[in-house]
């Protein structure tokens, strides 16, 4: 009898068990969406970048050139040629059509060495920084990435009453107050997301 008994309740378990299994296989697995993603963003070239262009098998016309404040270079074999608001790569697919007229099936490579980018893609401190400057916009930069960048607030600054000022698509502006000093002060709750083309403006103290 109590062989029977023990039989039946592993039989028991068993189908328990088959049964389990059976309703977690039939879960389906949770989609991936194909747009969690990230989408690559590309650099774009501004005034005061330098560049290095990579010609292929032709060491003399190889160079590393700046940007100059109109947005132009000038390399080997090509005397002026835009440069600001195009992709490295959208340059070198350019600097291969110009170069193609003196030599045979140019390959070239544009490489940014140093990078200040588009005004559409910096974002500028302006004010009582200790260092106010334009800063090149990264992916997912904010307000304290750019504190760090610029070495922080002055002595004089009105941390606390300091604004972004953001262009909007629609041609319309933004404003965003952001406490600096509280933020400065370990309250990472004040800690803002910054865009491409933002404005930091840092007021000065009244007393």
């Amino acid at each position: 009898m109590k062989s029977i008994l023990r039989n039946t309740l592993v039989w028991i378990a068993i189908a328990s068990m088959s049964a389990l299994l059976g309703a977690c296989a039939s879960v389906p697995a949770p989609a991936v969406s194909a747009t969690s993603a990230p989408s690559a963003e590309h650099y774009i070239i501004g005034p005061g970048d330098a560049l290095e262009i990579y010609v292929r098998d032709n060491p003399t016309l190889t160079t590393t050139v700046p940007v100059r404040p109109d947005g132009r270079i000038s390399i080997p074999l090509v005397q002026s040629i835009m440069a600001a608001g195009k992709t490295p790569d959208q340059l070198a697919d350019d600097l291969q059509q110009e170069l193609g007229r003196y030599i045979r099936s140019p390959l070239v490579t544009v490489i940014v060495k140093s990078f200040v980018g588009a005004y559409s893609q910096q974002v500028r401190v302006v004010g009582q920084a200790v260092t106010p400057k334009s800063v090149p916009y990264r992916n997912g930069m904010t307000v304290l990435d750019l504190m760090i960048d610029v070495g922080g607030l002055t002595k004089f600054a009105a941390g606390n009453s300091a604004k972004i000022v953001r262009h909007l698509p629609d041609g319309k502006e933004e404003t965003i107050p952001v406490r600096l000093g509280s933020l400065m002060n370990g309250e990472v709750k004040y800690n803002v997301a910054m865009r491409p083309g933002d404005i930091l403006i840092i007021p000065q103290s009244l007393f």
